[in-house]
């Protein structure tokens, strides 16, 4: 292991303008500036590989800044911070098609290893980047982190510059990387331009995102698995629907390009790949025999809103509709897989990552029972059949963790949510948002009122959360910025939880 700080400080230097000891020079090219704005990542870590990210971007916020003629960009995998003992190395021919974009897979690696890699295109050199194997078998912890919801203009990304000191071996990112559109209040810096929906307008919206030192400090110190939400495309988006484009047609031309760029800006492998406005993106990670984590995608797939209309999915009364057996968060073919792995799981500890509040959070008006329709309780017989499955299947210890509603959330995941005596079947972890402004105090008291099996909701704070993985334990750390205006805030932790192997619930350590 490297000193933290010794390491983010070298990994962010510019980029060298001379191509060191065991790079072999490519043909002639040359740049307008630092082609290695967005810096680096790694992503989706087997225990023999590990995607590499990097993107071509010189002028970073004007589409790019380069030419459309390809560039080869070289790769290397060091065991060492000198690279003096590579492990894997390689070229990627960038295009203009995915925006000089580089999705590399560094194979013949070493399982629950520490590496360093780096790129260089004509004599331009990358930041270093620090990536890790999964590993084959679990002799030790294994800790990461998750967050969500960074919309640019409400808060600075210090909570990344927190996370990327920590001693983690992954980040999972669960969503809203991104936000399409200016929202809230006291903003402390500008999006600049409107909302995007075109290629180019998305690739930019990335492009001032992926700028922000602190998130590339956090990229270049951990792989990161992650899945988007609604606000990397439209509002709340349910598939093909949109309440802001009422038009199907028009609507998928967006997410087409929106998920293109999506792609362009992340550690995904080639796999994951847009096919027009489709693209693949649940999977299935094993570490060791410690830990499975199943990525999910509840946007994509999902049925449309029911009780809405053509309106927005908000806090709306109770409907026919919401009942309908055949609603589906995931879509049939992400169900039929999501089951398989949970019968062929063999992980002390199973993660479900998904976006949003699993657990019922019911409100009570005059007018009777209020249910946010964006989220599960839009689609209870989806997560009935999900629940259903990890029974079915024996799950040991299953944990969900979530997003999107921009407060922290420890809950017990129960078949029936008004019987406090029935049995606990997951425990849920949902993080707060790294600086979406969160909801109002009487929401969340109410919510905590009303909901029994919701054990503890605080909103107030941006950040993220904390786990740590061992043969016994499960601990949850609700990590919060002292405020999210301050670009050099401190992180403390708001809470502790443990969930006990073998025993779900949610328990305050």
């Amino acid at each position: 292991m490297i000193p933290r700080r010794r390491f983010l400080v070298g990994s962010l230097m510019s980029a060298a303008l001379a191509a060191p000891a065991g790079f072999v020079r490519g043909a002639p090219v040359s740049f307008s500036a630092d082609p290695f704005t967005l810096g680096v990542a790694s992503g989706c870590p087997r225990w023999d590989r590990v995607i590499l990210w990097t993107r071509l971007a010189p002028r970073p916020l004007d589409g790019g800044g380069m030419r459309d003629a390809a560039v080869d960009v070289e790769w290397q995998v060091a065991e060492d911070e000198e690279f003096s003992r590579i492990a894997s190395r390689g070229v990627v021919r960038t295009t203009a098609e995915l925006a000089h974009s580089v999705h590399a897979e560094a194979t013949g690696l070493r399982p629950d290893r520490v590496y360093w890699y780096r790129f260089r295109a004509g004599p331009a050199l990358s930041p270093v980047g620090r990536t890790r194997t999964a590993p084959a078998v679990s002799a030790r912890p294994f800790r990461f982190a998750f967050a969500s919801c960074q919309q640019y203009e409400q808060g600075y990304f210090a909570a990344y510059r927190d996370m990327a000191a920590r001693d983690l071996d992954l980040v999972v990112h669960l969503g809203d990387y991104i936000y399409e559109k200016s929202w809230g209040s006291y903003h402390v810096r500008q999006h600049g331009v409107g909302i995007p929906t075109t290629l180019e307008e998305f690739r930019n919206r990335y492009a001032l995102y992926k700028s922000d030192h602190d998130l590339q400090a956090a990229h270049a110190a951990f792989p990161w698995l992650s899945v988007w939400d609604d606000h990397e495309v439209m509002d709340d988006y349910a598939n093909d629907r949109s309440y802001t484009v009422r038009d199907p047609g028009q609507f998928l031309k967006i997410r087409s390009a929106a998920y293109q760029a999506y792609y362009e800006h992340m550690p995904l492998p080639p796999s994951a790949r847009p096919r027009g406005a489709d693209a693949t993106i649940y999977e299935h990670y094993r570490f060791g025999d410690m830990l499975d984590v199943l990525l999910l995608d509840d946007r994509q797939y999902r049925s449309a809103s029911a009780c809405v209309g053509s309106g927005r999915p908000t806090w709306v009364t109770d409907c026919v509709g919401r009942m309908d057996e055949t609603r589906t968060m995931l879509g049939e073919k992400q169900e039929q897989w999501l089951d398989a792995r949970l019968r062929d799981g063999r992980g002390r500890w199973t993660i479900v990552a998904q976006q949003t509040l699993m657990a019922q959070d019911k409100r009570e008006g005059d007018d009777g029972a209020h249910f946010w329709m964006d989220g599960w309780d839009g689609y209870p017989n989806a997560r009935r059949r999900l629940l259903d499955s990890l029974v079915a299947h024996r799950q040991r210890n299953p944990i969900v963790i979530g997003g999107d509603r921009h407060a922290f959330f420890a809950a017990d995941l129960k078949h029936d949510f008004v019987r406090l005596d029935g049995p606990t079947i997951a425990t849920e972890f949902v993080g707060t948002s790294i600086t979406s402004d969160g909801p109002s105090e009487s929401g969340v008291r109410k919510a905590l009122a009303e909901n029994p099996h919701l054990v503890y909701a605080r909103g107030d704070k941006r950040g993220y959360a904390t786990v740590e993985l061992d043969a016994r334990h499960c601990t949850v750390g609700f990590e919060a910025l002292d405020e999210v205006k301050d670009a050099r805030s401190d992180v403390r932790r708001l809470m502790t939880f443990v969930v006990e192997d073998g025993a779900p619930g949610v328990k305050a350590a």
